[in-house]
Parts: structure tokens; sequence; C-alpha cells
């Protein structure tokens, strides 16, 4: 591979016409893009009803490769009879989640019963035990809602990802407490829930503060632990834009990375041709160095006074506190424990004093640390200290990397639900819901291997592979007595997160559904999404689904204990929408989305004034202990878990990484300084062990651009390295903090 020098352009170009092939034709990869469905993909602005490859401000063409890469993968062929005959258990989980992915469409309801062994060979001779085999839509339903009614609803989970609707999603979690149980959790505790509760923390709303449309009134976007050229590629236009009206670019991430320097817009002649400098300013702390450095940026302004005095005052609580704080606070340690240089902390905080208009932007670089809710809160500090948020073109913006995973939370999907949104679902439906604690997505793992849940449903995503220690994950997955995954395409969870029995119902694409479904972006902006024709006979509506199982399961309840619904009428998505209104505070108007197509902004969220949601209307700054460097000692390597510039969440669709230049996934990168330290070499295999177990066959692959005593590797292959521990305050992983040994191959006894 020969080492690009800007990410997007020509190889961007390339790679859209080699997918459009795969996808059967331009024309036909055209239209499918182009139909009025929300992205697939991210959360950054894509409107529905606008048309695909239009952008909520209605700017066309709005489209990136992961947006490609998604739509390809729902046009594959059907995964055939023969192949469950062909593919025991034990090699699926022989192959990579880049394999599993290719394998084609799920169309067939299938179920496999570990253990049976040749008993289970059905009149075909096809084994029970060792493979999946196909049943039909009946059976599905009836052992899905025989072992729920067969289950304490505490015994069970109910895992959603951000790949569905809100119609799907609200009704899944409505049946789940009509069943029982708060075990309702969903994909953000692995991601962004820290974003969420520490955006709370302080200005009592969990989402961004701005609309699309601020991006572009700005002077200046902190980027801070993300890598948005692989991950959210739309972003790139914005940030050119900002960079070609004279604003400024500050990026904060411990690895250099090709895209967030140099980037050429496809969609943009100038740029493609001649490129466009993204980054004004690059700072690249240590790993778990982000809380200092962010601090240090604050000291210098309180130092200088270029703080908002009267703004901080007026509109803030613990302003008293924190200036104190950073005033106690030594430069010694802010640069100890964070890495940065002092004169990169004074030029970014001589950025910031000169801008007047800034946005915050982060992602899971911030998150997946041990302390993630006070990171979002330090950023948080920073952006009020200047009177950043609550104005125009000026906020926080957590950059969300699945579609819906914003709208899912909003629904209900959460163990403890919003004092409103509980008393309003009961008094609408004519319920008495559980009140019990309910279990955070590891929780439930936890849960599951202690014998203490039976049964997981999960409605999209990949459990299994998002876990961290992922032979934990696989032993607690396969210790239910049944797991349920609605999905369109086959991933590692079917492989290693089997249980008892497992059971995968094949489902319907966003872009292929039969009624409209709505979504929301991480701008909190409702989108309409209009569905179309199915591409492959077999699967079925998620919501037809749900409620079909719902209405079994729940059907011979006793007299009196059954819940007032019916569930027949909540197949029809304009019904769910109309409860969510009357339901969901800010949610009102999704009641005539159907009909009226009028999209809309959910009030109370965004703060163009400085009015806050908190119980005193003001904002709640945070002091903070800095944490101490983890991984000092010798031989030791702070680790990080990344994604790849052909990889979106858990989903590998290509192996290679075109910006790091790297051919494959079985990877460390380091730097050489690291790997002469090591006493290793470009190419050596190597274990690498952490805090979950080791990984052997591992090649070193040496890595200029990230910092010395730091490392990466590629999610979700080194999850077997991470451990369970989580931050306190949202039950995130630390992902992305991972002290680890690397040692030659040789050297294993």
């Amino acid at each position: 591979m020969r080492k690009v020098t800007t990410g997007g352009g020509w190889p961007a170009i390339r790679y859209s016409l080699k997918k459009a092939r795969q996808a059967g034709g331009m024309w036909r990869f055209f239209q499918a893009m182009r139909s009025r469905n929300a992205c697939k993909t991210c959360a950054l602005g894509m409107g529905g009803q606008r048309g695909g490859m239009v952008n909520e401000a209605g700017r066309w063409p709005e489209v990136c490769k992961k947006s490609m890469q998604a739509m390809v993968a729902d046009m594959q062929g059907a995964i055939t009879p023969e192949f469950w005959r062909s593919y025991s258990v034990e090699q699926l989980r022989g192959l990579s989640p880049r394999d599993l992915e290719n394998c084609g469409r799920l169309v067939n309801p299938v179920v496999y019963e570990a253990g049976q062994g040749e008993a289970g060979r059905d009149e075909t001779g096809q084994g029970g035990g060792g493979h999946y085999r196909p049943i039909s839509w009946d059976e599905a339903y009836e052992r899905i809602a025989a072992k729920l009614r067969a289950t304490a609803p505490d015994e069970s989970f109910w895992y959603f990802s951000g790949r569905s609707g809100n119609e799907a999603g609200f009704l899944l979690q409505l049946f789940a407490r009509v069943y029982g149980t708060n075990n309702v959790n969903n994909c953000s505790y692995y991601c962004h829930q820290a974003s969420g509760v520490g955006l709370t923390s302080v200005t009592g709303s969990g989402t961004a503060t701005i609309t699309l449309e601020d991006l572009d009134s700005s002077d200046l976007i902190f980027l801070i632990g993300g890598n948005p050229a692989s991950n959210h590629p739309r972003l790139m236009t914005t940030l050119k834009d900002l960079r070609r009206r004279g604003g400024d670019v500050i990026v904060v991430n411990t690895i250099r990375e090709t895209g967030l320097v140099n980037f050429s817009v496809p969609s943009d002649p100038r740029s493609l041709l001649f490129g466009s400098k993204i980054a004004s300013q690059y700072v690249r702390p240590h790993i778990g160095g982000d809380l200092a450095l962010l601090t240090g940026v604050a000291k210098r302004l309180l130092e200088r006074g270029e703080h908002a005095e009267a703004f901080l005052g007026e509109n803030c609580k613990g302003w008293p506190e924190l200036r104190d704080r950073l005033s106690a606070t030594t430069w010694e340690e802010i640069l100890s424990r964070s890495g940065a240089e002092r004169s990169a902390i004074d030029e970014m905080a001589d950025r910031y004093a000169r801008a007047k208009r800034v946005v915050f932007a982060w992602t899971m670089g911030i998150t997946h640390h041990a302390h993630g809710v006070e990171n979002v809160q330090a950023i948080a500090n920073l952006a009020l200290m200047r009177g950043m948020v609550g104005k125009p073109g000026a906020g926080l913006m957590p950059i969300r990397g699945h579609s819906n995973v914003q709208g899912i939370g909003s629904v209900g999907v959460t163990p403890r639900l919003k004092e409103a949104v509980f008393e309003r679902l009961e008094s609408h439906f004519g319920l008495e819901l559980p009140t019990t604690e309910g279990r955070d997505t590891m929780a439930c793992i936890e849960g599951a291997a202690a014998g203490e849940l039976k049964m997981g449903f999960c409605l999209g995503g990949n459990l299994y592979g998002s876990n961290p220690d992922s032979a934990y994950a696989a032993k607690a997955l396969q210790n239910l007595d049944t797991a349920v995954y609605l999905s369109t395409t086959l991933n590692t969870g079917h492989a290693h997160g089997t249980a008892r029995e497992t059971i995968i119902l094949p489902v319907l694409a966003r872009d292929e559904e039969p009624q409209a479904t709505t979504q929301e972006s991480m701008f909190n902006f409702v989108r309409l999404s209009d569905g179309g024709p199915r591409r492959l006979e077999g699967p079925r509506s998620e919501v037809e689904v749900i409620a079909q199982i719902a209405e079994a399961a729940l059907r011979d309840r006793p007299k009196g204990d059954a819940a007032p619904i019916d569930w027949a009428s909540m197949r029809d998505t304009g019904r769910i929408r109309e409860a969510i209104a009357a339901i969901v505070p800010g949610y009102e108007r999704i009641a005539e989305i159907g009909r009226t197509k009028q999209e809309f902004q959910i009030a109370g969220r965004t703060f163009h004034e400085p009015r806050f949601a908190t119980a005193t209307g003001k904002a709640q700054l945070h002091t903070h202990a800095l944490p101490e460097l983890a991984g000092r000692g010798d031989g030791e390597i702070r680790l990080m878990t990344i994604r790849s510039e052909g990889q979106f969440n858990t989903v590998v669709y290509e192996e290679h990484d075109l910006y790091r230049n790297v051919p494959s996934r079985d990877v460390v990168l380091l730097h050489p300084q690291d790997i002469e330290r090591l006493g290793l070499k470009g190419g050596d295999r190597v274990t690498v062990r952490g805090p979950a177990g080791a990984l052997g066959a591992v090649r070193v692959h040496p890595f200029e651009e990230i910092r010395p005593g730091n490392g990466a590797m590629y999610y979700p292959e080194a999850n077997a390295l991470v451990g369970r521990g989580v931050d306190p305050s949202s039950k995130t992983p630390a992902f992305k903090c991972v002290v680890v040994t690397v040692t030659p191959e040789l050297a294993i006894v």
C-alpha cells in the first residue's frame, strides 16, 4: 500500500464506483442512495424527507463512504439454506467481522440449539446442535413467546442499537415494561453515555446545544478525541468551509490523522484538485491526558483575564469553586498529566480568546475513559468560561456515531425513565409500570454471567462485539437460556454470543420498511424516512415482529393482569407515533409527521440564549482532580482501541486502513521509539497482554503518527484486552486507555 497524503479525494471517488458495481450498477446504487430515507450510518445531519444525500439544511450532495458501505451491505443477495448446512457455529466463529458481514442478507428465521448434537438433526439431516437451522416465522414466534412466558421478567434484558427507528425502539421498550422489567438499555452505554450524563449535569439536557446551521456561523471548532475524516466524513465539508472563511480548527488527538491534516472533499472541485487544510493547530496529548489539557487551557484563560466574568456570574453556578481550583492547580501537574507542551496550551488559549463563536465537538476519545463524564464536564467548563453556550454559532456538540442512537434514548430506551415520561406512559396506556432500578448494559452482561438473567432480546447491533473483555462477554451470553437477535446481516455476536437457544430474526433495512419511520439526528432534529420496496423475500418489519411477539407472549396472562394494549394495532407506525407524541416531551409534532412530512427540531434542547434546563436555570460548572497518566512502567504502553477508515462501529467493510496505510487488522500500532525501547522491530509477531487477557500473533506496525508511549489496536478485535472497569457515573467502559505489555512471541514459554 502507498500512504495517501489527504483524506477523501480521488480514492474516495474510485471507492464509490467500486461500491456501485458491487450493488449491481451505478443507476441502481444511485437510486438507493437518493431514496427519501435518513442515512443508515452516523447521526450527523442527514435529512430523511429532504431526500437521500441531502442534509438537514437542504444541501446536496451530502454523502460519504460510510453510508455507501452500509447501503451496499443491505443490497447483498440472500443467505441460502445451503449456507446454514455448510457452516457450523464453530466455523462461523473462525470468520472475521468482515467475512460475516459479507455472507449476505438474512432472510429466514434460524435457530441454534447448543449441545443438542446429533439428536437435533431434522428430517433433512441437518444438525441442530452444531449448526443454525432455518425455521418458520410461526415456530420462531412461538419459541420466543414460550420462553418469555416461562421466564421471570427481571431475569430478562432488552438491548437496543441505534440502527432502528423511533417507532421500533418505543414499541419494544413498552413491551419490556409491560412484560415487567426495567432491564432496558441501549448501545450508548458503550459509546456516548458519558456525554449524556456529563451534559445533563451541566445544562440539564443530555444532547447537543446547537443546530446544524450553527456550524456555518462558527469561527472556531475544537475537535477533541475524534477522527471524523474516517468515521463522520460529512463533517469534513463543514470543517473545510470553516477554514476557507478564515476560521480555525483545533484538533486534539494522540494520533496525527491524515484526514484531519488535509482533506479533499470530492463534491468541491477546488478541494478535490488542491486539497483543503483542516487543522489550524494539532495537539497530541498522551492517552488519558485530555482532562489535564482542558484544565490547562482554562487556567491560561483565567491567568490572561480572557474569561467572561459577567456571564459566569449571571448564568453559571460553581464559578468561585472552579476559579479557585484552576488557580490552585500547578502547571507542573497539568503538563505532567497531559503530556502536552506549555506552548501548545498557550496557543490553544490564544486562538480561543480571539474567536467570537466557538463550537466544542468530541467523540469517544473523550467518553471511553474511566473519567469520561469528567472529560465532558471539563469541555463544558471551557465553553462556559467564555460564554460559548447559549448563543448562535456556539455550543457543545457530541458527535454521535449511529444514526438513531439519540432517538432511541429519547423514546424511553433507558433503565430509568424520566419522571414525566414514566407518568405519561402509565396514564396514556392505563398501566402500572415496574419501578425497579433496572440494569445498564454492563450490569446485564454481568447478570448473565452470574446466572441471574436467563434471556436476552437484542434489537439490532452487536452486543457481543461492542463489549470489553470479549471472553467474558461470550461466556456471559452463552450462559443464557435464550438469546434473540433482530438483524439484517451476520456479525460476530451471532457466532460467539450464542445462548443455549439462539434465534435470529431477519428484519428489513430502513429503506425497505413498508411504512414510514422516524429518526433523531445528533442536532435534535426529527427526520422522516419513507421506507421502500423490499429487496428480498423473507425479512419482516421490525414493528411487525415486535408487536407479534408481544401479543403472543402476553396473551395467556391471567385476566386482570393483561395490559390494555391492542398489540395488533401497534403494527401501525402512525399509531406508535401518536403515543410517542402524547408521552415524550418535545416530540408532540411527531404525531402528524407522517401526514404533513414536516420534520422538526425538538424544543427545549437547543440553547441560543443562556437559559438552561436545570433546576436553577443556570449552567453548573464542575471541579475535578486530575488523574495520573496510566502506564508509566517499564515495558508498558497506553493503548487505545480505534476504528479503521473501512469500518463503522463493530461492522468491518474493509480489512485495510487506507488513511493510516495499514494493510490488515492483526496489528499493534507503535511509534518507532517504543519499538526500539521494547527491543522489537517492525513486522515482529508479539503477544499483547491487557487487563482482560492476551492476543497473540499480533504484528508490530511502525507508526510515526502516534505519540510515543502510546499504542493503538483495532476495535472490536482488541476488545479481548480491555477490562470491564467503567466510568462510575455513566457506566461506560474505558476502551481508550488500556495499559498493556508487548512481548515477542519467542518469549512465550
